[in-house]
């Protein structure tokens, strides 16, 4: 096999590319250049690695004329025309179990300091103020937790909850994946009994916008709202007004819908109204699409993504 070429757009931890440069491949990185210009020399290589930095796109393809493979050093792949890469006979390589561990801890951290008013505590507690009444919280024991996506991720959180006396249920669109952690129930026995609702889901067009106005009607309680998946899949001018009513008690958001493509800024310098809203609710904690973004993962991602290329073009012989 003739040495394969890899251009490497984003910076990752660097054991990425020293393994590949150990078992043979040619790598080259670009951190800083125009997709335009990318997309010009892209024809010579035979595999890209990226995480979000620009869209993989018809036109981007088209121009990778000699690719054999993407690799997302994430867990996603909405940044990628997967159907059109896929027609090209291009791999499409993710990592969803580098950071699923770090996902379900932050999303356990978010609903704990949620439930006892972590937050507001410490801001009033550095102003001077000790007011233990108003910030009595809850206990997670004896509530209903209710996922939406058992993939990597929820599951993830669902084995981080077994040490509480909690009962777990989940809904997804694939049959029978129940385990020891959750049980899988229909959406609206979930709406009907859950008292926390956590996100675990990819954007696509069919979960785009998912948590709206009468989505968060159909649920039988006032409940939790945790996302860590993708800011798109919940109405942020809807959550305001269920946070505001009282239907929603309190929300942890690592991701929200104004983020770019990139998850690294937000989308236009005069963010909506509802965004404004958000940021006034005591009970509300935001985080920077933080939630698989650990020490540990950042390594554990990049040694993924290092055995999946192995395995593309060696088999299980580089095992």
């Amino acid at each position: 096999m003739s040495a394969i070429k890899i251009l490497h757009i984003d910076s990752n931890h660097p054991i990425l590319k020293q393994q590949l440069e150990a078992a043979g491949f040619i790598n080259d990185e670009d951190f800083t250049s125009s997709k335009e210009v990318i997309e010009s020399k892209i024809h010579n290589y035979q595999g890209i690695v990226i995480r979000s930095r620009f869209q993989i796109d018809k036109t981007f393809i088209n121009k990778a004329k000699n690719l054999q493979f993407i690799a997302r050093v994430g867990a996603g792949l909405e940044s990628i025309d997967c159907d059109y890469a896929s027609s090209k006979n291009i791999t499409l390589i993710a990592a969803p179990e580098g950071n699923r561990n770090a996902v379900g801890e932050h999303t356990l951290a978010m609903l704990l300091a949620l439930f006892n008013k972590l937050k507001i505590a410490d801001a009033e507690v550095r102003s001077g103020q000790r007011n233990r009444e108003s910030n009595r919280g809850h206990e997670l024991d004896g509530k209903t937790i209710g996922i939406i996506g058992y993939g990597n991720m929820g599951k993830s959180f669902a084995k981080k909850l077994r040490g509480f006396d909690v009962e777990v249920l989940f809904y997804d669109i694939q049959n029978n994946i129940g385990d020891a952690n959750a049980k899988q129930v229909t959406l609206a026995e979930l709406q009907q009994k859950a008292d926390v609702l956590s996100l675990h889901i990819p954007w696509t067009p069919e979960t785009n916008g998912l948590v709206n106005r009468d989505f968060i009607q159909a649920f039988t309680k006032p409940f939790w709202l945790i996302n860590t998946s993708r800011g798109k899949n919940v109405v942020t001018a809807d959550l305001v007004l269920a946070l505001k009513s009282g239907k929603i008690l309190g929300a942890g958001l690592d991701v929200i819908e104004y983020e770019n493509s990139s998850f690294e800024t937000l989308n236009g310098k005069q963010l909506p109204k509802s965004y404004q809203d958000l940021l006034e609710f005591d009970n509300v904690s935001l985080t920077p699409h933080i939630a698989g973004w650990t020490f540990e993962s950042q390594q554990r991602l990049a040694q993924v993504i290092v055995d999946k290329i192995k395995e593309k073009y060696f088999g299980n012989s580089h095992k």
